[in-house]
């Protein structure tokens, strides 16, 4: 399969080689993070940059162009200006399926992502993670070890800095990338030396013409370019996942991680104890020592200790590091213990896949905060572990009436909150001790709160005044 025919992307290829030593004129589409990285480092590298923001440009980012000298707009896009690029690198935000992407590439201009750009100007190895579900946690993780283990190493992608900044301003020996489906479709000679795909579930389909094989096909670009001496770390049951590389012709070395079967190499789980086994050497360590906890964690720490182990990192490296290791801000974020209550922030679960996983995680009689802005979920998919987990539920949101309807008779306790106070507050109501209070919305934001992040963090307000 010629991956790079899903996007248009074979002009895209001949292009790049044309311009990759600079002197060309480069476009940047999106003066977010990613764009504004990618701005500098053209800059850097001898092109002559544009960048192009059709909404605001946040000040911050604002002074770092005007400090670069870098030429933008903002509001609106100068189409001639944009047409005129030698390569347009734009925001992952921003569909193939509009119409100025698609002049472009009917008139041969190269579209990249920023990750495909950067990467032309290190000699940097990559880790590469992508999935559904778990790319956060993972990619820090996997990084955690990696610095634990004192290797020159930084994350990036999408989380953290831009991955263009970094390689500007520092060089680096490795780079963790977290990589979305939208990063992959603007990725065409990108080589991955070590991928790991976690899972693969309907995520984001609206860009996808709603078609699930599209989505597939976007995920697994994470493959293109590999050879012998490079590796994939896979879950070995998830079915979309082992289905369609059985499709494929792979040249990389294979390793799967598995909670249901013994696998000779890559890691797997019987009796509570997790194995790692790379080149006939083994380490093992039992659940209960993972700092992350849940089904879908241990998923995460199988994945992120192969990636150790190829990298030959100490076995007492590994351990240690899956042991104490802190996840990110808004994933099921430990906020506070009160009167023999905890509080779990994970605002970051914007579907119902995340939510799913952090429910399946409570170890605790749960009250359950959710709503938002409904993505055309289906809660009938978190049934199950409502019923096992949770005994009483807060919704958070301008209209509740789909998880009323959803969840009324299943879970006993159900009230409506249009803050985050008054949600802590009920939670806090209908809590005892002994019980968790659990923030995972299984919705986007944007009904009540700018984004994720806000509504994550007055959560945590609203828990530390009770």
């Amino acid at each position: 399969m010629d991956y790079r025919d899903h996007v248009g992307g074979i002009i895209n290829c001949n292009a790049q080689a044309e311009i990759v030593n600079g002197g060309g004129k480069i476009v940047v589409l999106g003066a977010g993070e990613s764009g504004v990285g990618t701005a500098i480092l053209a800059q850097q590298k001898g092109f002559k940059v544009f960048v192009s923001d059709k909404g605001e440009i946040k000040e911050e980012y604002k002074k770092v162009l005007l400090h670069h000298e870098i030429d933008w707009e903002e509001g609106s896009h100068t189409l001639s200006r944009i047409m005129d690029a030698d390569e347009v690198v734009k925001s992952p935000g921003i569909p193939d399926t509009i119409q100025l992407i698609i002049g472009l590439k009917e008139k041969g201009v190269s579209v990249v992502s920023e990750i495909e750009f950067a990467a032309r100007y290190t000699d940097a190895k990559f880790i590469c993670i992508t999935g559904s579900n778990g790319k956060t946690t993972t990619t820090l993780m996997t990084y955690h070890i990696m610095s634990n283990a004192g290797l020159n190493v930084a994350v990036a992608g999408n989380i953290g800095e831009s991955f263009a900044k970094l390689v500007a301003d520092n060089k680096h020996d490795y780079y963790v990338l977290e990589l979305s489906s939208f990063q992959l479709d603007g990725m065409f000679n990108f080589k991955a030396n070590i991928a790991m795909l976690l899972n693969i579930t309907p995520d984001h389909l609206d860009r996808y013409d709603n078609d699930m094989q599209k989505y597939v096909e976007s995920k697994l670009r994470i493959l293109q370019n590999q050879t012998e001496e490079d590796v994939l770390i896979y879950n070995a049951d998830d079915e979309v996942i082992v289905k369609e590389l059985e499709k494929r012709k792979i040249k990389a070395r294979m390793l799967p991680f598995s909670m249901e079967r013994e696998v000779s190499e890559g890691a797997y789980i019987v009796n509570e104890q997790l194995s790692i086994n790379i080149n006939n050497k083994q380490t093992t360590m039992s659940i209960h020592e993972l700092a992350q906890q849940g089904k879908h964690n241990a998923y995460n720490s199988m994945a992120s200790g192969i990636a150790g182990k190829v990298l030959e990192i100490r076995k007492e490296i590994i351990r240690d590091s899956l042991s104490d290791f802190q996840n990110v801000e808004h994933r099921l974020e430990f906020v506070a213990e009160v009167h023999g209550i905890e509080f779990v922030n994970d605002s970051k679960a914007t579907n119902v896949n995340s939510t799913w996983y952090a429910l399946e995680s409570m170890q605790k009689p749960t009250i359950w905060i959710a709503g938002g802005v409904d993505k055309g979920n289906d809660y009938e998919f978190l049934s199950g572990l409502v019923k096992q987990k949770v005994v009483g539920m807060v919704c958070l949101g301008k209209d509740n009436s789909k998880l009323h309807s959803a969840f009324d008779g299943i879970v006993d306790e159900i009230w409506d909150a249009s803050n985050a106070n008054e949600a802590v507050r009920l939670a806090y109501r209908l809590a005892k001790k002994g019980y968790a209070v659990l923030l995972s919305p299984a919705c986007a934001s944007f009904d009540l709160f700018e984004n994720y992040e806000e509504r994550g963090n007055s959560f945590k307000k609203a828990v530390r005044s009770l």
